[in-house]
């Protein structure tokens, strides 16, 4: 698998220990730093996952089941051990599954009138993550609550005033900071997570609203139509939880920017949009528009799986540095137009994924650091970060004995670059120690340069840094060492167009492997240095997650 010289170098390991070692003593390894990491193993791996074969790798299908076992395979022959349930690398997840019935329908009608018929792709797209069969919204009145947003800490509650129980909401996706460009709003252009519709949705819900619809703009969202459209139908996952989704709003769904249009008639939707981002905005009810929605769904729990496996530390073997990637990704969509209807996800995450496999390998090939590792391969990352939340709340390894985690989401094929890019820059002191491995290099560290995308918030560290774990993701950088900057700047946005969430985004033998290398070989540098340090890296001060870590390590 890796080079002949390493082989060499471990035969003659072996027969060295065989006349100079005494029993006690423990024989280091001779290993090249430039076998550690294979371009070769990357691009095997990357098109493996992948390929047809797995059909997409969505949490509970026949190839999510294949994909999650050659995850566990990968992991065994690179030597890890098992840190699932009875001695296998598996960690159950349960999830529910609904999927619309093409007998559901959703209509917005003004004074009687019908406005919007929704299509399931081009003007609305709807769901529920309550587990009824059947979920029936009557003649609901229509609110626009701006943001949607609730934030005693920055003075700001878009539902003052209004009472929402049984309405639908109509919200902005984004924040205030954002439309605004204001860094004393909110946190100006970069997104908080009151800008994420997740927290609308749940918001929503608190509030009472019967349903919650989020106008849909490319900009602030950071994405196209096409992948609301992609991400939102068909089965829509949840973990398993107590209430069975009661405390959600009945429909939860997007509208297109052209269909708002129509539901604005009579305002000037412009000066509402700009007035919903000052602190003057007051939520209003829709004149004339109602809501009358039947959603029917098939709904059955079904279960996915986490792959982890381990290394054991020398000297600290109950301390543990984690690597995490999600390998799901969207399946199969019979109704897309065109021959391919598989969403293979070869950059999201068939990258991330091959590289923990990768690193752990190195981290064996290496020998094992003072402190253990594990590495855990996430489901449903797509479905809202379910199987990162699921093992937030069910961690393999005690979260107060993990020193800290690194996760690595959607490395993009650009070729070598000469800087790294943190995502949620200025978050723990896992940066510091990154900065002395990019040194090394010559490399620099770029902060995120989309912070109005709140990717922060969209990947799976995000799961255990709300329990205070300190947690770094990063992704290569822009600077292409010979193109330049905009090269790697075209290179992104040509992804986020053209293949980010659509069946385009497939492995290709062409593609320049040398920046992936080159980004898992430095985070292997900056896990198996930690491993071998005694630090306890934190959060820095005043950031919202230190006072969890203090009190999780006191």
């Amino acid at each position: 698998m890796k080079s002949i010289n390493y082989l060499l170098a471990i035969l003659l390991v072996s027969g060295a220990s065989l006349t100079a070692c005494q029993p006690s003593e423990i024989a280091p390894k001779v290993v090249n730093e430039s076998d550690l990491i294979s371009k070769a193993d990357l691009g095997r791996r990357i098109e493996r996952l992948a390929s047809d074969e797995f059909e997409g790798r969505a949490p509970s299908t026949k190839g999510g089941q294949m994909a999650s076992q050659y995850i566990a395979d990968e992991m065994k022959a690179a030597g890890l051990e098992p840190m699932g349930a009875n001695e296998t690398y598996f960690q159950k997840v349960e999830l529910t599954e609904a999927t619309a019935l093409p007998s559901s329908n959703l209509s917005i009608s003004k004074d009687g009138t019908n406005l919007i018929t929704a299509d399931q792709s081009t003007n609305v797209v709807y769901w529920s993550k309550r587990l009824d069969n059947t979920i029936n919204v009557e003649d609901s009145d229509v609110v626009f609550v701006g943001y949607g947003v609730v934030a005693p800490e920055y003075g700001w509650d878009d539902y003052a005033g209004v009472d929402v129980k049984g309405k639908t909401v109509i919200i902005l996706v984004n924040d205030p900071g954002f439309a605004t460009k204001d860094e004393a709003l909110f946190k100006g252009n970069s997104m908080t997570y009151y800008g994420r519709w997740t927290y609308k949705y749940e918001e929503a819900g608190r509030q009472g609203a019967a349903a919650a619809i989020i106008v849909h703009q490319t900009e602030p969202a950071s994405y196209g139509w096409n992948v609301v459209s992609g991400s939102w139908t068909g089965a829509q996952y949840d973990l398993v939880r107590p209430d069975r989704g009661a405390s959600r709003v009945g429909i939860e769904g997007w509208v297109h920017l052209d269909a708002a249009r129509e539901l604005f008639e009579g305002y000037d939707m412009a000066a509402e949009f700009t007035k919903a981002a000052t602190a003057d905005f007051k939520p209003f009810t829709m004149e004339g528009l109602k809501v009358n929605a039947t959603l029917n769904q098939e709904v059955k729990t079904t279960t996915s799986r986490n792959v982890a496996g381990a290394i054991t530390g020398t000297t600290r073997p109950d301390e543990y540095v984690l690597y995490m990637a999600h390998w799901d990704h969207l399946g199969k969509n019979e109704n897309l137009d065109g021959p391919d209807k598989i969403y293979n996800g070869a950059v999201d995450n068939a990258s991330g994924t091959a590289a923990i496999i990768e690193i752990a390998e190195a981290f064996k090939m290496k020998g094992a650091p003072e402190r253990s590792a594990i590495f855990v391969a996430v489901t449903a990352e797509e479905s809202g970060l379910l199987g990162s939340a699921y093992y937030s709340e069910a961690p393999l390894v005690p979260l107060s004995q993990t020193v800290a985690g690194i996760n690595i989401d959607a490395m993009l094929p650009l070729g070598e670059t000469k800087d790294i890019k943190v995502i949620g820059y200025g978050a723990s002191e896992l940066e510091d120690r990154l900065k002395i491995e990019t040194d090394k290099r010559g490399m620099y560290i770029v902060p995120d340069d989309k912070p109005e995308a709140g990717y922060y918030y969209r990947s799976d560290h995000i799961s255990l840094a709300k329990k205070g774990v300190p947690m770094l993701y990063a992704d290569p950088g822009n600077d292409h060492i010979t193109n330049g900057l905009t090269y790697g700047e075209d290179f992104a946005k040509e992804y986020t167009a053209e293949r980010y969430h659509k069946p385009a985004d497939e492995y290709d033998n062409s593609w320049d492997l040398s920046g992936i290398e080159q980004s898992t070989h430095l985070l292997f540098d900056l896990g198996y240095n930690l491993a071998n340090s005694s630090d306890w890296p934190n959060w820095y001060e005043g950031t919202e997650f230190r006072a969890l870590r203090d009190a999780m390590r006191p």
